[in-house]
């Protein structure tokens, strides 16, 4: 997903394109993120003309995986807060529905960020396993990264949900369904680069919201 991303975009396409696949979801960028991306012909580019934000403009990306029959979908940021080098984690790990990268090497993040990251993990993994579940309960330690492998079983399930989530609380609900449907959730470590903050107080109430929802219901 893409808005507003000329600075970088041409860059990430370059470093990526070597590896896999590449379709960018232009999410109503009003710079030239739309012209640099289309100068690269074997690029896919997916365009929004008004600003749809993190949750559609993954699935949208995820539709197109689904469709042209690609087995998995490993979604990052556009921003390069996320190394393209570290793509071949994800290409390379053994077969499951959910791999999320952990963010183990932080540059240039700062305290409050980390701080968020570490409570909101905290909370959600308290919430997310149903009360009288008969699923595993088990231990995540980054549940709202963003850097992420999803199997072709895992997108089919987020794209037949009506989802709630608005912002960036999308990882945390998509992470939600995908445990309680009891598919494998593997994580491996990467490196995380602060490069702009995309932190509003929505995106805050967002998550708090989403967090109540996940502890009062049992959805899947």
């Amino acid at each position: 997903p893409a808005y507003n991303e000329e600075q970088t975009i041409g860059q990430l396409i370059e470093r990526c394109k070597k590896k896999a696949d590449i379709c960018v979801v232009n999410d109503g960028s009003k710079d030239k993120t739309f012209e640099i991306v289309n100068s690269y012909p074997d690029v896919i580019q997916i365009t929004h003309k008004k600003n749809a934000h993190i949750p559609q403009t993954i699935k949208d990306g995820m539709m197109y995986a689904y469709v042209n029959d690609y087995d998995y979908v490993i979604t990052m940021d556009a921003g390069l807060s996320h190394l393209p080098e570290e793509l071949s984690y994800f290409i390379d790990y053994p077969d499951c529905d959910l791999l999320v990268g952990y963010r183990t090497q932080k540059v240039n993040v700062p305290w409050y960020r980390q701080l968020l990251s570490i409570i909101g993990t905290l909370s959600i993994n308290m919430v997310i396993r149903p009360p009288f579940s008969k699923l595993t309960h088990q231990w995540f330690k980054d549940i709202t990264s963003g850097y992420r492998r999803y199997s072709k079983k895992a997108i089919k399930i987020l794209l037949n949900r009506k989802m709630m989530s608005r912002t960036f609380d999308f990882h945390s609900e998509a992470f939600m369904l995908i445990y309680r449907n009891g598919l494998s959730i593997k994580e491996i470590p990467i490196t995380y680069v602060f490069t702009n903050s995309s932190l509003r107080f929505k995106v805050i109430l967002d998550s708090i919201r989403m967090l109540f929802n996940m502890f009062i219901s049992r959805r899947k």
